[in-house]
């Protein structure tokens, strides 16, 4: 019995001396191989700090080397998370982008002109856009008062937004105003894209929203004795046969009426429009025109409605004795007199026409423009000339003190080139442009060598053809009566309301 239990005791003992020998045995196995696996990882740390040092201080023009700084940088990151076990990510920094410098203002080489006299001593003025005022740069701080859409537009932004658009037109007016105050120009024709389709049958509306805006303006305007007009588009036919483009001709001018009275404009501040079209019977035109003028336009409308004679279908013979006969002004244009003369010499016609205006109680205003170099085909010749180089021999004449608007593509330049030319206003050097020394015979909708078509018809670049043109834009671009979606942008002013 007790030799059995020395046994066990025996065998107990050398089992325990086994276990220890082999947890000890097995510690120190785990000892070396932490051992070696820190050995490891430090000597790859050592290596790749070696190669890092060699590749942060690489010989000169090695490339290959750059790239492998970035890559070296990338393997101790990554062991450095082995062995701390905190994987990390690193947040680079972007640098910011240094402001860019304003570009300076370029160095014009403006030519000498060739100086001229004169007795004219009127305003001279020009239409609608400042050139130097609407290239501004960036485009953000561009100036104008034509800022106009589409009737989708509308749909989809709502009237406050087209209504928010009149508003901007008129801030900017009035930054016109004071630059032609700067650089004493101070005769300027209104755009008649001021405020988008005001005078629209669905989508028009009052501006009253805007009156104390409009009053600013028009209050800066007379502190300064500056005369403002309008002029509507050519698709204002006051002789059309048809009723519906009488009464949307008529709301356009009330449009314009309505700008002009919340600008508290005078007398002065007349809105033109051209005869219109014939439709083949152009005595029985004249007789609606008449009509119209005289039975259906309110009082405040015809108030100020002046007509002009032009180079399509009523001359100073067309007009001259409707304007004496109901006692409307008319505006007489050279170049239109010019392109489609009538039998009567300009300064009898002047005479006139001035004698209208003093039975009214208004300053007389003309207009002047010329045709392009090398302009020959009446529909090159209709085309403005970016200037103009001389005023009329028929102002040296006149008595009275008339306003010359100058209708011409490179607006105030060309009214500070007559000013350079006659002595008429001091100018400022940096207010100068060069002109265009390329001025081409064509313009945007107006091709001198093709024949236009309207419909079914074609009309060649004749005069008497030429006459059905605004017939047919006339029912085209007023025919809106039935809601139709058809007359967007129809008002665009060509050489009447912006040029």
């Amino acid at each position: 019995m007790t030799s059995n239990t020395n046994t066990q005791a025996s065998a107990v003992s050398v089992t325990a001396d086994d276990e220890a020998g082999v947890i000890a045995t097995t510690t120190a196995k785990r000892k070396r191989v932490s051992k070696e696996v820190a050995e490891g990882a430090e000597a790859v740390i050592l290596s790749d700090l070696s190669s890092l040092e060699d590749v942060e201080n690489p010989p000169p023009k090695t490339k290959k080397k750059k790239a492998g700084t970035k890559k070296s940088k990338r393997i101790i990151k990554t062991v450095k998370a082995d062995v701390d076990e905190e994987p990390y990510e690193e947040t680079k920094l972007k640098k910011a982008r240094k402001p860019r410098k304003p570009k300076p203002e370029p160095v014009y080489d403006i030519p000498d002109v060739e100086r001229r006299e004169t007795k004219f001593r009127g305003r001279l003025g020009y239409a609608c856009l400042n050139t130097i005022l609407r290239n501004k740069k960036p485009a953000s701080e561009a100036v104008f008062c034509s800022r106009t859409c589409r009737i989708d537009t509308i749909k989809k932004n709502g009237m406050d937004w087209v209504k928010d658009l009149g508003r901007k037109n008129v801030q900017d007016l009035i930054t016109m105003i004071q630059w032609n105050e700067d650089n004493n120009i101070r005769f300027l024709r209104l755009s008649s894209e001021m405020f988008p389709f005001a005078s629209h049958s669905i989508y028009g509306y009052s501006l009253e929203y805007c009156a104390p805006l409009l009053a600013e303006a028009g209050a800066l305007a007379k502190k300064y004795g500056h005369r403002l007009t309008t002029h509507p588009g050519q698709f204002t036919q006051l002789g059309s046969p048809k009723p519906g483009v009488i009464q949307s001709s008529i709301r356009e001018l009330e449009y314009h009426c309505q700008m002009l009275d919340l600008m508290r404009v005078g007398k002065d501040g007349v809105t033109i429009i051209h005869g219109g079209g014939v439709y083949d019977d152009k005595p029985d035109a004249i007789e609606r025109i008449k009509t119209t003028i005289r039975d259906v336009l309110p009082q405040h409308v015809r108030d100020r409605l002046v007509l002009e004679n032009d180079e399509l279908c009523y001359n100073a013979d067309d007009l001259l004795p409707i304007c004496e006969e109901l006692d409307v002004p008319l505006v007489f244009d050279y170049h239109h007199d010019a392109l489609r003369p009538s039998s009567i010499p300009p300064a009898e016609i002047i005479r006139r026409a001035n004698a209208i205006f003093a039975r009214r109680g208004i300053r007389p205003k003309q207009h002047l423009s010329e045709p392009r170099p090398g302009a020959v085909t009446i529909m090159e010749r209709r085309a403005h000339a970016d200037r103009c180089e001389r005023l009329p021999d028929e102002l040296e004449d006149v008595a009275i003190d008339v306003d010359l608007m100058i209708e011409a593509k490179d607006k105030e330049q060309a009214v500070l080139h007559l000013y350079r030319i006659y002595g008429l206003q001091e100018v400022k050097h940096e207010s100068l442009r060069p002109p265009n020394e390329n001025q081409t015979k064509e313009t945007k909708g107006r091709k001198s060598s093709k024949r236009v078509k309207k419909g079914n018809a074609t009309l060649d670049e004749d005069v008497n053809d030429l006459e059905g043109q605004v017939e047919g834009e006339d029912v085209l671009n007023l025919e809106v009566d039935d809601g139709g979606d058809e007359v967007e942008g129809a008002l665009e002013e060509e050489d009447e309301g912006q040029n």
